[in-house]
């Protein structure tokens, strides 16, 4: 299937930015990250320093792999099955009835515990990254089509930098509120 590339482009940028800010909050706070991987108790004990510091690495070489056009198809597929997987991860402590420990999304200021709506931001998220492994109808882009790219992707993360801020403070709100 072939896609108008204004789409393809516009979220492999977003995709691309949603993950480059992930690692960044999990390589700013290494130990925080690693307790919050161990949290999960999905992985042996040996296993979770190694992979905590492995999976911001991973997230950045996929993220900047998406801006290549190149490498996009393959980078989109494997920023897919990076987001599918932390809802699997999110998904088995919902159903194991862990809802108190800190989703590791928010980044290091703000915990935000697990709840089912993640599971819902993640499901648009890998949509968005199936969205940029499409194969790009082959056309010259123009200014404005590049104009476009730049401005769709912006809406995308600010509809996401809201929902994530809705999310995080929701817990808060409904307490203040009185439920």
């Amino acid at each position: 299937m072939h896609a108008d590339p204004i789409f393809v482009i516009a979220a492999a940028l977003a995709v691309a930015v949603i993950l480059a800010s992930a690692a960044t909050h999990k390589l700013r706070v290494p130990a925080r990250f690693a307790n919050q991987v161990e949290d999960y108790q999905l992985l042996p004990r040996g296993l979770v320093r190694p992979v905590a510091r492995l999976l911001p690495f991973v997230e950045v070489a996929v993220a900047f792999a998406l801006l290549v056009p190149a490498s996009r198809g393959t980078a989109a597929l494997a920023a897919a099955a990076l987001l599918a997987g932390y809802a699997g991860a999110i998904a088995i402590n919902l159903w194991r009835g862990r809802r108190d420990i800190d989703c590791g999304c928010a980044g290091p200021e703000q915990a935000q515990p697990i709840r089912p709506v993640l599971l819902a931001r993640n499901a648009v998220l890998v949509g968005l990254a199936l969205v940029a492994s499409l194969a790009p109808h082959s056309r010259d882009l123009g200014v404005f089509d590049s104009f476009v790219v730049i401005a769709s992707a912006a809406v995308a993360l600010l509809v996401y930098a809201a929902a994530a801020g809705l999310m995080a403070n929701s817990p808060r709100l409904l307490k203040l509120i009185g439920r």
